[in-house]
């Protein structure tokens, strides 16, 4: 039954998504408008679309690439001796290219969505504002729902696949070849952000650069030859990369809990199956809180979006108190120690409410409505400099509350329920998943729209309309990427707890440590190899990040110097009769996304392979342990620095302190422009890296007891 229901509400999620796309693609994308203006609406639109896809196109291909190698490396090295009929790696490199199909599959859904949403919230927008805030909401709903939808159906089948592929083995073993499926999904949300990262910044920043700052045109001006390129590039990094950063999140979350409670949980279905069918609830209340939240007027707008998150997780907090409770026993033993229903609900409800709060709180540091945006904006009055002063100075000392409330989740959590409590609050912090996916991607469709708006000439109310669903959506973004943030460190801990309690159970097998084996307890900072690897690990996220920054730097040289040829050899481009070469601009951010994305992507599937191979098991866990400190506190930082310089720029625009086009304004732009490279490349994808080496490891653990540690054993 537990099974069946699961698979009904993935279905459903299906057919809700299904449903808003119809509803979607049934507005006409001339709505309203005359031959000329639809003509160049429709050029525009296409325009964006084309490059979306083509950018996927190609990156799917590298990623296929990826996908079968990969596949061969996990089917080769992970088999464990001590079963040698059941050929997990097989089994595993099967459930790794499961979970990434499904990865790449959501991010093309949603990135198919988003590029037919974008012109028709535009068109809707000449009505009025509640019909482009609906059309922008029902984008974003099919990426949300649909999403939930795969990820649940997609973990139920390869369970229940397993479970007859592999009858006789026990469940421990059963849940590190499912463990694959996750890994399959964080590989490609690894390549999704920093690719996705990398091609949206180098376009921004060539756009604002040359735009902006040297030819004085506005935002999103057709005659910018990188505008077309900025706007795909909303796209590829706020859809597809976060869609598949959360589907990660999602997956990985909910295999760490399987394998910690595998064999606590061995005869009792419902228990073991309670992780899937938190988000598989997610997806029936999701959808009641968006259809309780209606917009009217200009005034709703903002509110309606932040009234949606509260609402979808305080019903939430209701309904998964009955299903905990339907589910979980009265009372079980994991690693000898004895936990109940009850506690098990707290670390969700922790775990749901410490992600609305870091949401929140992200708000506060990032919206202009606030003090610390508004101080940032007018330290632009004294230049440049010290608006980057400010806006770092924010990003450290933003890191502290979000800190504090993660630690709350984390400490109840372990009390109540140890590890497996941990793993539960990371999927307490992801229950509204589809209404945090919806939310999220109606911020790009709603920023295209504007975009289209101005691109097209359409009139200046259009622009005024899409450029409020613009300013929520903005707030909101900040919110998801906290959101995503906190999602992103509670899961690399449960795996981190997963990876300890795997490689416990394998150690045990062998004669040389013992059935009584403690593994847990032997890692102790006293160790050398577990401190010195916690210092390797503490570092790998300032590399990754110095990589991925340089990256954007170099994609952006190259679409600068892109741009400023066109402006310079084109005849008539300034004043309007000469046409920008746009595919121009988004084959050069392709080529560089693609590019770039090689080394990041090698540094941290390649580090945790080589030190648990090299040192072992505890060196894995001290490596663990130091990039998910760090890496946690830098994707913070690097986000909401970014976050607040983007809003302090847009204050500006807004009129404040002199308006476009003042010494104030160019000190704003030249901020936004240090801070989009960290808030939509180096932030978000710090994410991955701490999470990714964290199930990388859960995975590989077979691999590193039997043939690891060659230099220190």
């Amino acid at each position: 039954m537990t099974i069946a229901l699961i698979i009904i509400l993935s279905l459903l999620g299906l057919v809700i998504a299904f449903y808003y796309m119809k509803k979607v693609m049934s507005v006409p994308i001339d709505l309203g408008l005359d031959a000329e203006e639809s003509s160049r609406l429709k050029y525009i639109h296409g325009a964006i679309a084309e490059g979306a896809m083509a950018f996927l196109k190609q990156e799917y291909k590298y990623l296929a690439y990826f996908m079968v190698g990969f596949a061969l490396v996990i089917a080769v090295l992970i088999d464990d001796q001590h079963t040698p009929d059941v050929r997990e790696g097989i089994f595993t490199a099967i459930a790794f290219l499961f979970g990434a199909i499904i990865s790449i599959l959501s991010g093309y859904i949603g990135m198919k969505i988003a590029t037919a949403g974008n012109a028709r919230t535009t068109v809707s927008a000449r009505n009025n504002i509640a019909d482009a805030f609906t059309v922008a909401m029902n984008s974003g709903a099919v990426m949300g729902f649909a999403l939930v939808g795969l990820a649940t159906l997609g973990l139920v089948i390869i369970y229940v696949s397993m479970k007859a592929l592999l009858p006789d083995v026990e469940n421990n073993v059963l849940m590190e070849v499912i463990a694959g499926f996750g890994l399959g999904g964080s590989s490609i949300a690894l390549f999704a952000r920093v690719g996705g990262g990398i091609f949206t910044k180098a376009a921004d920043v060539g756009a604002d650069l040359v735009g902006k700052v040297e030819k004085g045109i506005p935002e999103d001006d057709p005659r910018n030859p990188a505008v077309i390129a900025d706007n795909v590039g909303d796209n590829v990094g706020d859809v597809a990369g976060m869609g598949a950063d959360l589907f990660g999140s999602c997956a990985e979350s909910t295999c760490a809990a399987m394998v910690i409670s595998a064999l606590a949980f061995a005869g009792d279905l419902n228990a073991l199956l309670y992780p899937i069918m938190i988000t598989a609830v997610g997806i029936p209340v999701s959808l009641v809180a968006k259809m309780l939240v209606r917009v009217h007027s200009e005034e709703q707008v903002a509110p309606a979006l932040k009234k949606l998150l509260i609402l979808s997780s305080v019903m939430m907090a209701v309904v998964l108190y009955f299903v905990t409770m339907w589910m979980i026993p009265e009372s079980f033993t994991i690693n000898g120690e004895v936990y109940s229903s009850t506690g098990v609900y707290w670390c969700f409800f922790s775990g749901l409410f410490a992600g609305l709060a870091v949401g929140l709180l992200t708000e506060y540091y990032t919206s202009d409505q606030y003090k610390p945006v508004q101080d940032i904006a007018k330290s632009c009055e004294t230049g440049a400099a010290t608006n980057i002063i400010f806006g770092l100075a924010l990003g450290y000392k933003s890191t502290v509350l979000p800190y504090i409330a993660i630690a709350i989740a984390i400490f109840v959590s372990w009390e109540l329920a140890g590890m497996y409590g941990i793993a539960i609050a990371s999927l307490g912090m992801l229950g509204t998943l589809a209404i945090a996916l919806t939310i999220d991607a109606y911020g790009p469709v709603a920023d295209n729209a504007g975009g289209i708006a101005e691109m097209v000439g359409l009139d200046k109310e259009v622009r005024r309309r899409t450029d409020i669903l613009d300013s929520a959506g903005n707030t909101t973004a900040a919110i998801g990427k906290g959101f995503a943030i906190g999602a992103a460190i509670l899961t690399s801990l449960a795996l981190f707890g997963a990876f300890l309690t795997h490689s416990q159970n394998l150690m045990r097998e062998l004669p040389e440590y013992g059935a009584d084996y403690d593994l847990i307890s032997s890692i102790t900072l006293l160790d050398p190899v577990v401190f010195v690897s916690l210092f390797m690990g503490a570092v790998l996220p300032y590399l990754f990040s110095a990589m991925t920054m340089k990256s954007v730097g170099s994609a952006a040289f190259d679409m600068i110097e892109e741009v400023r040829r066109q402006f310079r050899e084109i005849p008539g481009i300034m004043e309007g009769q000469g046409r920008p070469q746009y595919a121009q601009c988004v084959a050069i951010s392709t080529k560089a996304a693609l590019r770039e994305m090689i080394a990041p992507g090698v540094l941290i599937i390649g580090t945790p392979l080589a030190v648990g191979f090299l040192f072992g098991v505890s060196a894995v866990a001290g490596m663990l342990a130091g990039s998910l400190v760090t890496g946690g506190v830098m994707a913070i930082a690097s986000s909401n620095s970014g976050g607040a310089w983007d809003n302090a720029k847009k204050y500006i625009e807004a009129g404040n302190l002199g308006g476009k086009g003042s010494d104030v304004h160019k000190a704003a732009v030249v901020g936004d422009t240090v801070g989009d490279p960290l808030k939509d490349t180096s932030g978000p994808s710090l994410n991955i890296l701490i999470k990714l080496s964290a199930i990388l490891s859960l995975v590989f653990a077979p691999f590193f007891v039997n043939y690891g540690g060659i230099l220190i054993n």
